[in-house]
């Protein structure tokens, strides 16, 4: 009986979390640096292909490489699906483009906004979305394999913002394996929706994974609600730690998963600005907002892999 128990018992262990840390940043030689002597394994880039021939592509390459940093995605922000058709054309080069950077430099998913025309009907959004990505995009996606990833961004040229939105999408995308989320439930939290029910959901379609936090100023809200006349910003985003963000929640839904993928600090946190010196290099105040959140993180995170 005991040898039927611990047999039950190992089948229903949950399988091994190992997570990769990491940043999102522009990047340099010098932000590079610090990522590896932080003890980070893992990088999102920012990075323009109109300003990088073969040579310093293949020089970046490896120089990551030999630092043992894992690239998890490139942030390619924009409008697929500009209903202006000189815009739409200009973002649609510029991603495929993008897309032909990941292949050289091995880089697995580009991470951004799904497109939007916002006056038309949720439908024909998608339906245009679809399009657009199945002619211009998947041939590219195929060829060096990467995936196009939405993050919950309502800011911006998106209406992949929460489950609503991704339900419509995978389901026109017949659960395409060339899309899927770049999950950040600072953006989640802002639009009062749960991170961790929708993570939960969804979490067979997260590739990649940005912490940020976000803090609510519930002071001001009391007074002036979230449309106030004053124009008033009643929330900020903060590092992970420092927001409204249930942490503990987020990685046990990702543990439980055996999510292996990044885990990358986006640093919007104002407490901590300016980002970078006139050579895109992290300022030390910068640094120090990576430092606090990986302090933090250290708690709720298993030992870092490669």
């Amino acid at each position: 009986m005991s040898a039927v128990a611990a047999a039950r018992a190992q089948r229903q262990r949950p399988p091994n979390w190992k997570p990769k840390l990491g940043v999102l940043c522009q990047y340099t030689d010098a932000n590079l640096a610090f990522v590896k002597a932080q003890g980070f394994t893992s990088m999102q880039l920012r990075m323009n292909p109109d300003r990088l021939d073969d040579a310093q592509i293949a020089a970046i390459k490896d120089k990551i490489q030999r630092a043992g940093i894992y690239v998890s995605a490139l942030a390619v922000d924009g409008n697929h699906i500009d209903p202006d058709p000189a815009r739409r054309e200009r973002q649609n080069t510029y991603t495929v483009k993008c897309l032909e950077l990941c292949g050289k430099m091995g880089i697995p998913n580009i991470g951004g906004q799904s497109g939007t025309i916002k006056e038309r009907p949720l439908a024909q959004q998608v339906d245009e979305i679809v399009k657009v990505y199945t002619e211009k995009y998947f041939p590219l996606c195929e060829k060096y394999n990467v995936r196009i990833l939405w993050e919950p961004y309502a800011g911006g040229p998106n209406i992949a913002t929460g489950p609503v939105g991704w339900e419509a999408l995978f389901k026109a995308f017949n659960d395409s394996p060339h899309v899927g989320l770049q999950f950040d439930p600072s953006h989640l939290v802002w639009q009062f929706m749960d991170p961790v029910a929708a993570a939960r959901e969804f979490v067979s379609k997260i590739y990649d994974f940005h912490l940020k936090d976000t803090e609510i100023l519930w002071h001001l809200v009391r007074r002036g609600g979230i449309q106030p006349v004053n124009n008033q910003r009643w929330w900020r985003f903060r590092v992970p730690g420092y927001g409204s963000v249930d942490w503990k929640g987020i990685f046990s839904v990702l543990a439980e998963a055996g999510y292996t993928g990044a885990l990358n600090i986006e640093n919007e946190d104002q407490f901590y600005y300016p980002a970078n010196d006139s050579e895109g290099n992290f300022t030390e105040n910068y640094k120090r907002g990576f430092e606090v959140a990986h302090e933090f993180l250290k708690t709720l995170v298993p030992p870092l892999t490669a």
